[in-house]
């Protein structure tokens, strides 16, 4: 399939490897979505604290998620480091790669619905999808979850009705879920409705996309669900404000945990 990406990662961006060989003082990896240019992990940057043994960490074949923090572009280096990202971080850029890979076979399946090689489906569509959505699953994603949006989005062409429909049988709408539990309670005779008034509060914040579960008094679990992490979590810290500050008008107390 064509490379329509830059030739060099960016630094600080995070990218996917395979390891491809481990010495005394580092490990040499390819990066997959590079086109299997080299780069190199060195031994300070594999994990934090002292390591003794590097194959406590990574093996050849692995693969793995690192964060670039060097780029020569004279020479073509890149140099990389797995202690500096968090393990939400290469989950997401885990999940990310895996979506990429799946969207690319889609391609494929698009291309031979219309009777197209890959590469020249990528030349006709591909390209210009990455341009607007950032990756071809994007693209996908919004094909299926919103395929008004991606019709009027100004995309022309015979190849639309068929990626829409691959689109649409291949990929479910995207969801996300997080949830924190609350702890409200308030002392006085009227403590009951004024625990309810603040949980009320929180489900304020949007009705459909959250959901107010019992535990155990004083504690409840909020549940937010939505299509992308960072909006749904952003969701799930202004219900739980607003669940706190009602309460604590009211006389109360409360506390949060982000579960």
């Amino acid at each position: 399939m064509a490379d329509f990406r830059q030739k060099l990662p960016e630094e600080g961006e995070f990218v996917v490897a395979t390891v491809r060989s481990i010495r005394n003082f580092g490990a040499v990896v390819t990066l997959d979505e590079y086109g299997g240019r080299e780069a190199f992990i060195h031994l300070s940057e594999v994990a934090t604290g002292w390591v003794k043994y590097i194959r406590d960490y990574i093996r050849e074949g692995q693969k793995i998620v690192g964060r670039v923090i060097h780029l020569d572009h004279d020479k073509g280096q890149v140099d990389l480091s797995l202690k500096r990202i968090n393990e939400h971080q290469r989950r997401e850029k885990l999940q990310a790669f895996k979506n990429e890979q799946r969207a690319q076979k889609l391609v494929g399946v698009v291309a031979k619905a219309l009777k197209m090689e890959v590469p020249q489906a990528m030349a006709t569509f591909g390209g210009p999808l990455l341009e607007r959505y950032g990756s071809l699953f994007n693209a996908f994603e919004t094909a299926s979850s919103d395929p008004g949006r991606f019709a009027a989005d100004g995309l022309k062409g015979p190849w639309v009705e068929a990626f829409l429909k691959v689109a649409q049988e291949n990929i479910s709408p995207p969801h996300v879920e997080i949830s924190g539990v609350l702890e409200v309670s308030h002392p006085g005779p009227t403590g009951v409705e004024a625990v309810r008034e603040a949980l009320l509060a929180a489900e304020g914040a949007s009705p459909k996309a959250i959901e107010i579960q019992y535990v155990g008094a004083p504690r409840y679990r909020v549940v937010v669900t939505g299509s992308q992490y960072k909006p749904t979590e952003e969701l799930l810290k202004r219900a739980s404000d607003l669940a706190l500050g009602k309460i604590k008008a009211l006389g109360g107390k409360g506390t949060f945990t982000h579960l």
